[in-house]
This record gives structure tokens, sequence and C-alpha cells, in this order.
């Protein structure tokens, strides 16, 4: 009963409000007693908003930047301006034609707008232009360094699987050509074409 009434919000609400209505709505259908303890075991949360199939832009002179999507935004008003993702994000950037340069998605993210810190986490994957892809478990971007950076393995696939490069944790640039990888390994083929991946020129 509750997932049903989830798919139905089209604003944002407060957390608290969601867990009356639920909890009324499950009273008035099977009696399960793991449920009933949930919902009796259930602490007051901060104050939080909830949106429902999120779509920003992000622009800037008129001219689009970003653009983020996600199933769910949860806004967190009282606290330091945090925006949390559970049920995952996806942000694709663009250049000054408007073309997708390139995007990530993760299972998980939260941006701290007061810290200028936006974390990814669980599958995040990022893909360039050309092809090239980067996995990890964890990606930071700090707004104000204008750097992405992690502390946990990376992988770097380059376009047509000529090559590719792990190392143990990484800091780049926002177009991911200056990365600085910790204990790096791996190979590369270069072709007649091009003699560099997208990322690391």
């Amino acid at each position: 009963m509750k997932h049903r009434l989830c798919s139905k919000i089209k604003t944002s609400m407060p957390l608290s409000v969601f867990y009356a209505v639920g909890a009324l709505l499950f009273f008035s259908c099977e009696n399960d007693l793991k449920e009933v303890d949930r919902i009796a075991n259930i602490k007051a949360e901060e104050n939080v908003n909830i949106s429902k199939h999120v779509n920003v832009i992000y622009s800037d002179s008129a001219v689009v930047k970003a653009e983020l999507t996600g199933p769910e935004l949860r806004e967190y008003p009282d606290s330091t301006g945090k925006f949390e993702f559970r049920k995952g994000v996806l942000v694709r950037f663009f250049d000054v034609n408007g073309k997708e340069a390139q995007r990530i998605k993760s299972d998980y993210a939260v941006q701290r707008n007061n810290e200028g810190i936006t974390e990814f986490r669980k599958n995040v994957v990022v893909n360039m232009a050309d092809g090239s892809i980067i996995k990890t478990e964890e990606l930071f971007f700090d707004e104000k360094k204008k750097i992405y950076y992690n502390t946990v393995p990376i992988t770097f696939d380059f376009k047509d699987e000529r090559g590719s490069l792990q190392a143990t944790s990484f800091i780049s640039d926002t177009d991911f050509k200056k990365i600085d990888g910790q204990n790096m390994s791996g190979y590369y083929i270069p072709s007649s074409q091009n003699q560099f991946p997208m990322f690391g020129n």
C-alpha cells in the first residue's frame, strides 16, 4: 500500500506526514508484525522535503551547463544545505555548443551546498564524449577548488578497448584531463589517429 502512495506524490511533503499517512493505510491492510514493529520504532527525524522525478537545469548567462535528473530528491532545510539522492542520480555536462561532454551516474549522491562538496557513491560511472569510461565506488567534487577526487580504487577504460588504467585514488580537474593517480598501473595501445584518450591529455 505504501509503495503505491509514494508513486503518487507529485510535490514535496514533510517526512512525518508521509509516515503518518502510511501507517493509517497499513493498519487498514494486513497485520504484518514486522512492519508494526518498524513503524512503532520510527524516531523523530530531521525535517525533510521529498520531491519525485527531479529534473534540474544548471545554466550560466542563458547557456545550459548541466542537467541533473533523479527519481527522488530529499532536501533538508534545517541542516547545512543538504540535498540527498538515495535512489540514484544522473548528471550530464554540456560544452559551449550544447553538445554533451560527459556524464556522471551513481546509485547514491549527496550535495552539501554550504561545504561546496558533492559526493557520488555506489557504482559511480563517468562517461566521456569519446567513449572513455571511468569507474569507481566513490567520487567527490569540490566546487571551490574545481577538482574531482576520491580515496578508493578507480579504473580508467579507454575507448575502443585500447587500454585500461587502475589507481588506488586520484585527483583531477573537471575535464578529467589533468589526472594525478596514486599507484597507477595498466596499459594503453595508441592508435594512428589519436595517441591519447580524452582523459589524461
